[in-house]
């Protein structure tokens, strides 16, 4: 990997971090989008992994006294049993039908019934969102979209939020590091120097973000959640649409 290149994903790092540190979500897929487009599919799968893995580990260390354990672990059980059903089934999907199952996931979750409408209070919503998140990690390498819609669906307070989703996404993105780094692929030959400089820029983007996120409102987070969630979801549908024609 070139100098500029590595550095160019360095800047892009810091600034999806940075993003996902005040809302808890958007920067994974935007990364994922920046390195689809550069590198190939299990490379991209494996630097992702390692970077969010870093990103979401140091922001629920930053916010680990707001973490909600109830609403983890019930989401953390599901996310095991499809990761067991996956790691048996091995499937990489082509590179159009991930951006198009990441773009849908937010619009499907928010016209099926209401008993079924995300709710990170209730165990059996957990499990369920946990088991459908982890498959659309482990077919398109983020479930961001989907995975925001189900904590957003219930009564938690910002800081809640994007503590409980760092911990859940660090537990989803070292799974899919096991999955595309030795259970489907030979591990996407990922540069050392490149991962710890991943590793690097996610801590700083993600505490140059704290304090922002201190200064918002419970309000202006969700509104500003929910735009961010349907314009980068309606962005990857029509990537995956383009692609395909």
């Amino acid at each position: 990997m070139s100098i500029l290149l590595m550095a160019g994903l360095a800047a892009v790092m810091v600034f999806t971090a940075f993003l996902s540190g005040i809302f808890g979500m958007a920067g994974g897929l935007i990364l994922m989008g920046v390195l689809l487009a550069l590198l190939p599919v299990p490379e991209t799968m494996t630097l992702h992994a390692i970077t969010q893995m870093a990103s979401n580990g140091w922001r629920g260390a930053l916010w680990y006294r707001h973490v909600r354990w109830h609403a983890a672990t019930a989401f953390l059980a599901g996310s095991a049993l499809a990761f067991t059903a996956w790691a048996w089934w091995q499937y990489v999907p082509p590179t159009p039908l991930a951006f198009l199952l990441l773009g849908l996931s937010p619009f499907v979750a928010r016209i099926i019934p209401e008993s079924l409408r995300p709710n990170p209070a209730r165990l059996l919503n957990g499990m369920a969102y946990g088991a459908g998140c982890m498959a659309l990690l482990l077919l398109t390498g983020v479930a961001g979209p989907l995975v925001d819609t189900y904590f957003l669906g219930g009564t938690l307070e910002r800081r809640e939020i994007v503590a409980t989703k760092a911990v859940c996404q660090v537990f989803g993105h070292l799974a899919k590091l096991t999955y595309f780094g030795g259970l489907v692929t030979d591990g996407g030959s990922v540069d050392p120097v490149m991962a710890i400089v991943a590793v690097l820029a996610s801590i700083a983007g993600t505490t140059a973000a704290r304090p922002i996120l201190e200064r918002l409102s419970d309000t202006q987070y969700r509104q500003w959640a929910g735009r961010i969630i349907a314009a980068i979801a309606s962005f990857y549908v029509a990537t995956g649409c383009y692609l395909l024609l």
